[in-house]
């Protein structure tokens, strides 16, 4: 009877649990110990009141609960080595469980032992878990970060128990999930030759950037300036080279900011490029620039910078050949902006990111450093150049109407994003119509600009160049039919998607393909049809995506596959305005202690890459089997052959699984 009340006493007791105060009868204090680069010893120092017992990790059981120490759900990165070390424990008898109990007296200090197994964490979190009696017990458990890199910690948020089950319903119980990261080597070589194409588009963009009145007066006036002010030949021509890859260096500058933000979230840069507001102040940008292109207005940036920059450019030596370098970069802007105001809007709404925009300003930086190099070492060329004339206003002129059609494209993202249906594909490519009929008009000297010299006579150029602008008008002119003439593959990704149309269309989904929108509806129909799934993870604002969709599986073989042979789910990652139901949204504690809310379609979809694939690009597909088998690597953006090729292996695999669960059926069955 007396144990029996004494159990009821330590039952009341433990309403006292978390109840701590400033007389509460444990203090806990942690610390971190390296051991190496790999393992460290996390401890944690406890202080007990007089006669209060902390029970040890080896106290018996159906006595006192013991300490017990736990990787907090989600952590991920690195694990427990064996059992935490304790310092002196006490035994006793407990008259109340009739055992020898094990315990801590006025001070414990317990050292857990980790090995971090990704070294990009510089935090953990460790529950512990304990509880202390004297007359009556409380239980503690608590969650304690401990910060590796000698940075102070940030305690590990927490989620409500619906927070935790609908998290837990995103991951997925994948199955030869290694087959997706066989194909590491193809979508290396793939990512350098979308890195070599960034960079060539940027290159592109700096030897127009040349072309502009702001920029190639500034040519021979710098070039003969290194080479007339140096010493000797030799010092001039090193100093135009140092000129150039100061240029080069500092194009390449303007794109760091942008990967500290890529570091903080692989999602972070896909979340602001299909932001509709942000797509917007893009097009307002690009539309205010083509203005500047059209000499309606300049845009410059203050004067007191290049003053600065120019008086600071008289130091001399090499700080005196960066200011210089940097005075170009300032004066030049009102010619240049425009051009990297595209860039930096076309790099951040692709998938690569912050690094595309360092290899496209990498590319731009070097097109307009080089002729300073190269005109510093053959100085004859310069006697080849061009005289500046109406033909710089010309090439402002056409960047302009350049500027309006890219301008289009973002509009057009925003349209997509929000679900306005504004912006159907046929009033797109009209509009693109309108802009290159004007373009056409220009070249042919129908239409003037403030800035235009009186034009005698055309010159050749100008009428191929506005014949070849007439065949890309009757090439645009069927898009804005039901049925194209011909397929538009060389717009392919500018307009919106195919089924984003005025005219009825058979479904919502590329090509007229039946596909599903949610993971959930259609894993639950390839279930019950009995074929491998495509899981196309992909976007409204997405260009590679709809590439893939009008290029690659427009294909016929291709075509054919897709629509007889797998179920289609589409998830669009940057469905950031379509909200999702109310009982639908939750909290989502990411692996590093963060929470993200999962309020919209998008922010579930991203997530779910994210977390299953370890992988934030678009278009990113997988082949898996209902069971949720890997059935192949994972794709990417790639070529006809590749794609069809690795359907069909895909699905070959799936078979050959079939085939073998029944034979294996049958067998069981005689």
């Amino acid at each position: 009877m007396k144990k029996l009340f004494s159990i009821i006493i330590i039952l009341m007791g433990f309403s006292l649990a978390h109840a701590q105060t400033e007389k509460d009868p444990l203090k806990l204090t942690t610390e971190v110990k390296k051991i190496s680069d790999a393992e460290y010893d996390l401890v944690f120092n406890a202080k007990l009141f007089e006669n209060w017992h902390l029970y040890s990790q080896y106290n018996p059981d159906g006595a006192s609960l013991p300490l017990k120490i736990t990787i907090v759900e989600g952590q991920k990165g690195f694990e427990l080595i064996g059992k935490a070390a304790e310092s002196k424990t006490h035994k006793a008898y407990s008259e109340i469980w009739e055992k020898d109990e094990v315990f801590f007296d006025k001070t414990a200090t317990i050292t857990q032992r980790i090995k971090v197994t990704d070294p990009t964490i510089t935090q953990v979190t460790l529950n512990f878990f304990g509880q202390v009696c004297k007359e009556a017990c409380i239980q503690y458990k608590d969650n304690y970060t401990f910060s590796l890199d000698g940075k102070k910690a940030t305690a590990l948020a927490t989620i409500s128990k619906k927070d935790t089950q609908l998290s837990k319903a995103l991951l997925l119980d994948l199955k030869n999930k290694d087959r997706l990261n066989n194909n590491n080597t193809n979508n290396q070589q793939k990512e350098d030759h979308s890195l070599f194409n960034i960079f060539f588009l940027g290159f592109i963009g700096g030897l127009l950037a040349l072309l502009t009145p702001c920029v190639f007066p500034m040519i021979p006036l710098t070039v003969s300036f290194f080479t007339k002010h140096s010493k000797n030949k030799a010092k001039g021509i090193s100093n135009a080279i140092l000129y150039g890859f100061f240029i080069i260096l500092i194009y390449i500058l303007l794109s760091l900011p942008f990967h500290f933000l890529d570091s903080l979230d692989p999602e972070i840069l896909n979340t602001i490029s299909t932001n509709v507001w942000l797509n917007i102040f893009f097009f307002v940008v690009l539309v205010f620039f083509a203005g500047s292109f059209f000499g309606f207005y300049e845009i410059t940036l203050p004067s007191s910078w290049g003053n600065k920059m120019d008086s600071a450019s008289n130091v001399g030596g090499i700080i005196g050949i960066f200011f210089m370098a940097l005075t170009l970069a300032i004066v030049s802007f009102s010619c240049t902006g425009p051009i990297l105001g595209s860039l930096l809007a076309g790099s951040l709404s692709s998938d690569g990111g912050a690094i595309q925009l360092t290899a496209g300003m990498g590319g731009f930086g070097l097109a307009l450093a080089l002729p300073f190099a190269l005109f510093a070492l053959f100085p004859g060329w310069l006697n080849s150049l061009p005289k500046s004339g109406g033909w710089l206003n010309t090439t402002k002129v056409v960047l302009g109407f350049l500027e309006l059609a890219l301008a289009l494209k973002f509009l057009s993202n925003a349209d997509l994003v929000g679900h306005w249906e504004l912006l159907k594909r046929e009033i797109f490519i009209a509009i693109w119509v309108v802009i290159f009929i004007g373009l056409a008009l220009y070249l042919f000297g129908k239409i003037k600009f403030p800035h235009d010299l009186p034009i005698k006579k055309l010159p050749v150029s100008r009428i191929t160049f506005g014949a070849l602008i007439i065949l890309f008008i009757v090439y645009l002119i069927p898009g804005v039919l039901k049925t194209p003439t011909w397929h538009q593959s060389l717009i392919s990704g500018f307009p919106p998607p195919q089924f984003y149309s005025v005219y009825q269309q058979e479904s919502n989904c590329p090509l007229g393909l039946n596909c599903y929108k949610s993971f959930e509806e259609g894993l639950e129909y390839a279930k019950a049809s009995n074929k491998p799934i495509l899981l196309d993870f992909t976007g409204w604002a997405c260009v590679n995506c709809r590439k893939m969709e009008e290029n690659v599986w427009s294909n016929p073989d291709i075509y054919k596959t897709l629509q007889k042979n797998f179920i289609l789910i589409s998830l669009y990652v940057d469905d950031n305005e379509k909200k999702l139901p109310k009982e639908e949204q939750f909290n989502f504690l990411k692996p590093n202690g963060k929470i993200k809310k999962i309020k919209t379609v998008g922010d579930k979809w991203a997530t779910f890459q994210t977390i299953n694939f370890k992988n934030a690009s678009q278009p990113y597909y997988v082949l898996m089997s209902p069971e949720l088998e890997i059935l192949n690597t994972a794709q990417q953006y790639t070529d006809k052959d590749t794609y069809y090729k690795w359907l069909q292996e895909g699905l070959q695999r799936f078979n050959e699984k079939q085939k073998f669960n029944l034979n294996n059926l049958n067998s069981l069955l005689k």
